[in-house]
């Protein structure tokens, strides 16, 4: 018999985002199963690393099971008759998945929640700095990468390269949840007052910039950094029209001058954003996430420009951080302009960070005791690609 998954309440939870260790007892408490054993390595400070199953479906279009499963839309059965699978996929051996195609892929983690705890999925950072646009789905839902509460049933991903083909393979993590109790975002009153104790954001000097610059109402706003001063008068970079392509399993191995075009500097303080090119942007203001403290990004305003300004949006507990000595890190965009030709400011806001208290501090914090990728990052790309 299956054992009963016990209630935020019954562990004495506080409201907030569950870290690893309640992650781990989630595990222990069957609210997360796999087809194979969940790895110490899944474990994030405030997330799970969701992997892929063994195939992966063509489709012919993105879509929403509402309010069937997922595995009826496809009508795996019948995949000659199918009016939504192209093929099926084997990626036990690997695949490579092209671009502008959708793909969805059966990942090996399920969920059994209480009907108190919630979640929400996000791409990893090297899935969205590699512009690989990726979105979590569940039976029966309306919406993509949120999970509502109690939701009990399998996860699929769907994934469709954009700027170049990817080599994938079984195991593999794109994506990754988080799940929260209770209210977990921090109100406006509540930002204000931890941020006049202990400011988040740091100019390049590090220094703290002033709350009543950096926020208003829903959480903290960022801007776009065009002066090239960190970066060797480099402003960001521009993905090649037809690229080479790119296996998420080779780590420092690609030259990036084969997949991105730098960018230098502009001579006034404005630059355009092509229509419909990928570009890796820095931020103006460096951030810095305490470990009591998750974050997200989260769109700015949607009338103010036809811009998408990031794929992978969560921060984790002490980005930016560490264990203390580090004064904020800038945040990396991954920026598409969509119909028309865009231009953009120094300084001008882009996206806004929404701040969440975690349940506890992480047993792993961002940074602290096992390397990361991109604590320090300025115009950092994937980690596929060399590093000077």
């Amino acid at each position: 018999m299956r054992r009963r998954a016990p209630t935020g309440r019954e562990l004495h939870w506080k409201p907030g985002v569950l870290s690893d260790r309640e992650l781990r007892v989630s595990v222990g408490a069957e609210w997360i199963t796999a087809t194979t054993a969940i790895e110490d390595a899944q474990f994030q400070p405030a997330s799970l690393d969701l992997r892929l199953g063994p195939v992966a479906y063509q489709l012919r279009a993105s879509f929403l099971p509402s309010p069937h499963t997922v595995l009826s839309r496809l009508n795996q059965d019948d995949l000659v008759n199918s009016d939504l699978v192209i093929d099926r996929i084997s990626l036990e051996q690997g695949a490579t998945l092209q671009r502008h195609t959708v793909y969805l892929v059966p990942l090996q983690e399920s969920l059994a929640l209480p009907e108190n705890v919630r979640g929400r999925c996000n791409p990893k950072s090297t899935t969205g700095r590699l512009d690989i646009f990726t979105r979590v789905i569940t039976d029966q839902t309306s919406r993509f990468d949120e999970i509502k509460a109690g939701y009990r049933g399998p996860l699929y991903l769907e994934i469709c390269p954009q700027s170049f083909p990817v080599r994938v393979h079984q195991g593999l993590s794109l994506n990754q949840v988080r799940l929260a109790w209770g209210k977990s975002v921090l109100s406006d009153a509540a930002l204000t007052r931890r941020y006049r104790m202990q400011p988040l954001l740091y100019d390049d000097d590090h220094r703290a910039i002033p709350f009543d610059a950096s926020s208003s109402k829903g959480g903290l706003h960022m801007g776009i950094d065009l002066s090239g001063r960190v970066t060797d008068g480099i402003i960001g970079y521009r993905a090649v029209e037809d690229p080479p392509a790119v296996d998420l399993s080779r780590i420092g191995s690609y030259d990036p001058a084969e997949f991105w075009e730098p960018i230098k500097k502009p001579g006034r303080d404005s630059f355009i954003l092509a229509a419909d090119r990928f570009y890796i942007l820095a931020s103006k203001e460096r951030i810095r996430v305490p470990p009591d403290l998750a974050a997200e990004m989260v769109v700015y305003d949607a009338g103010a420009g036809e811009i998408r300004t990031h794929y992978a949006g969560f921060f984790d507990p002490g980005f930016g951080f560490g264990d203390g000595a580090i004064l904020g890190t800038k945040v990396v965009m991954e920026v598409r302009a969509r119909e028309v030709p865009f231009m953009v400011y120094h300084g001008q806001t882009l996206f806004r960070v929404v701040l969440e208290q975690m349940m506890s501090t992480p047993e792993r914090v961002y940074g602290v005791g096992r390397p990361s990728s991109y604590q320090h990052q300025t115009l950092t790309l994937s980690k596929q690609f060399r590093r000077s």
